[in-house]
This record gives structure tokens, sequence and C-alpha cells, in this order.
């Protein structure tokens, strides 16, 4: 079955599932739970379109919606029985509540097998959405009223199209994505620009949040961690990252989730404009600084990400990045990280170490892979959830 069969079927899945909802809470008032005797057709007719519907809704990882719903009349004489003994209903009451619980299990699995089924292709349009309007907005003048004639439109909103089938009505929408399809619909030059620099890094982070929740499990083999640590298992740890596992924006995101979890940082958010000499996402927080004698302070730092596996940072690189600081001004930057999956050359350590050294502001730390694996050292749920090791 290829990706759009499949959607189709959760789709009419969901569909299902909306109906059995709205059964549901009709019929829920109506389920007695103190002693009463008697139904109404009204009841009974909610009872008759229920059961069919079941059908409706396909397996998943073995679990479905199986429970009817309950016979109100007897769940009242039940009420009495319970009363005569001078028993609590704790069970019965339980009981009566599981069509509920299993519709909010089926959903919270519908979703989570979407998510699933989605995530590559999520990444594959989210790059190229990214990669395509960098190229738009470096040949179109950022003041231009005229409608842009390039290829490139078109592969920007087929993309975002097709996003919004992927996501369906599982995604929280928070971002401007009406401002992005009105920017889209008139097409002039300032609107890709707007798209570029506050539309897309929005909308992209529903994007990502819908790609995968944070309490989906990763892959894990079957195995006994007990039995197998007992064994006393051979060899060593391996040290290195796989870096190339990631790309531009995976690098991106390792790093505002390796930064929220540091005790000394907070506030850490991506900067929403795309103005930096390699067009990457810089991201800006705020360092928490204690001194012996009590007091507290914060100052900004600017973080930069180089995604670069096959070359060095150079003296260039960072001349460039501290030219366009004044972009993120004010606050005043303070600190200046270059964190990169490569190394730097000699000569842009150089640099960095007579910037730091003359006392100029910000100060530059430059973090190369060696930093970051000893960082990810410690965070090992990063390195699993990125997939850095094979």
């Amino acid at each position: 079955m290829n990706l759009d069969e499949l959607l189709q079927v959760m789709d009419r899945a969901a569909a299902n599932l909306a109906k059995l909802q709205t059964i549901w809470d009709r019929a829920q008032p109506m389920i007695p739970s103190s002693p009463q005797r008697g139904t109404s057709r009204e009841y009974e007719d909610l009872r008759r379109a229920w059961t069919p519907l079941l059908s409706g809704l396909p397996p998943i990882d073995g679990l479905t919606v199986t429970e009817e719903l309950p016979d109100i009349d007897e769940a009242g004489q039940s009420f009495i029985d319970y009363w005569e003994i001078g028993e609590p209903a704790f069970a019965l009451m339980n009981e009566l509540e599981k069509p509920g619980h299993q519709l909010d299990e089926y959903r919270f699995r519908l979703a989570q097998a979407r998510r699933r089924a989605i995530h590559d292709r999520l990444d594959q349009l989210t790059s190229t959405i990214t990669g395509t309007l960098a190229k738009l907005t470096e040949s179109v003048d950022r003041n231009s009223s005229d409608r842009v004639d390039d290829p490139g439109t078109k592969v920007v909103e087929d993309s975002i199209s097709e996003i919004e089938r992927l996501l369906g009505d599982t995604t929280d929408r928070k971002g401007r994505w009406g401002d992005l399809h009105r920017h889209l619909h008139f097409g002039q030059g300032h609107d890709w620009h707007d798209i570029a620099e506050m539309d897309w890094p929005s909308v992209r982070e529903d994007i990502e949040a819908a790609s995968l929740s944070e309490t989906d499990p990763l892959p894990v083999p079957v195995i006994d961690l007990g039995v197998a640590a007992s064994a006393k298992p051979t060899g060593g740890a391996t040290i290195g990252l796989t870096w190339t596992a990631l790309d531009d924006d995976g690098f991106e995101r390792l790093l505002f989730d390796l930064l929220r979890g540091f005790p000394s940082y907070q506030n850490v958010e991506w900067l929403m404009k795309t103005r930096a000499p390699d067009r990457g996402r810089d991201l800006s927080a705020e360092r928490i600084i204690k001194d012996d004698g009590g007091t507290t302070r914060t100052e900004r730092v600017i973080v930069q990400a180089k995604h670069w596996t096959t070359k060095s940072v150079a003296p260039a690189d960072i001349t460039n990045t501290l030219a366009a600081l004044p972009l993120w001004e004010p606050p005043v930057v303070r600190t200046l990280v270059i964190a990169t999956s490569g190394r730097f050359t000699s000569d842009a350590v150089a640099i960095a170490e007579k910037h730091n050294a003359d006392g100029k502001l910000p100060f530059i730390e430059l973090w190369p892979d060696s930093r970051l694996e000893t960082q990810l050292s410690q965070r090992p749920d990063l390195i699993a959830s990125y997939r850095l090791r094979s």
C-alpha cells in the first residue's frame, strides 16, 4: 500500500471515529449513574447506529474499538442490586465508561500511526521548501511588487499543499498558516521574502511537532536488558557520532534540544529571520551566570549552526557572522557560539582567540564536533533520537 492509499484509509477511520464520538457524546448523559429502570427510543437508536460503525475502525497494532453501548435498563438494575447489598458500584461505573475510554485510546493510536507514516515524507518536503525558498529570495528583490515567475514557486506551493494533506486534522496549527497562504496567493517579491523570513519558520515548528511526538517510542530489539547485562558483553563503546545522519535542519534541531537541556540556558528559541550568510536559522538564548557572592545575571547568547562535515570553518566565516550580529540586536549579544559538526581551521581559532583577548564583544565560543560529542555523551537520549550512532 502506498502512502496516499494509507492516508485515505486513515482519513476514513478518522471520520468513522468522529461519528462514534458524536454518538457517545449524545449517549453518555443517558447512561445511569444510580438505581433506575427503563430505556428510551432515542438511546436504542444510538445503540443501533453504534454497532455498524465499529467495523469502520481498522485495527492499529492489534487494537480497535470493540465495546458496545451498554444496555441502560440492565445497568440501572445493576445499580439497584448494588444498592440493596449496600456496596459501592465502582466496578459497574468503570464498565459503563469503557466505550469512551476505547475511543480515546484509538484516537491516540491513530495519530501515532499517522505520524509514523508521514515522518519521512514530511522531512523530504521540509528540506525541499527550505532549499527552494533560499534560492528564490536570493534572486528576488525584497521590495518588488511584481509577481514572481519562477518554477520554484510551484514547487513550494505544491509542497505546502501536500504537507497540509499529510497533516490532516491531527496537528495544532499555532504558526502563521493564514499569512503563508495569503502570501502564496499574491506571490509578489515581497511576499516571498515574508514567506521565507516569517511564515515558513513559524509553520515549520508545527510541522516538526507533528512529524514525531516526544512520546513516540524509538525502535528497540526484543531483548531482556537484565539478562544481556549479566552475560558480560565484550568489546568497547563507540565514541564518535555519525554526523552525516543529519541534514542541516536536523543539526539545528539537535542544537535546539541540546541547549534546552542545559541548566544554565533559558528561553531558547529560533530566530525567525534567515539573514545569516549561510541562510541557516540562528538560535537565541539567555545564559544564567551566578557568582560566589550570590549575584545572578543573564546574558544573551546567539548560536549559529554550521553543519559542515566536508569542510572546516574558516576565518571569513567568523568575520561574516560577526558582521551579521547587529541584525539580532537589541538586546545586546554578549556571546556568540559557532557550533559545527566539523572543525575550525587553525586560522579561525586564532581569529577568535585574538578577538577575545582584545576584550571585544561578543565573546566568541567555538564548538567543534569533538565538543558537541562530549556534550552529547551526557544526553544519550538525543543521540538515540537523532540516530547518531548506527
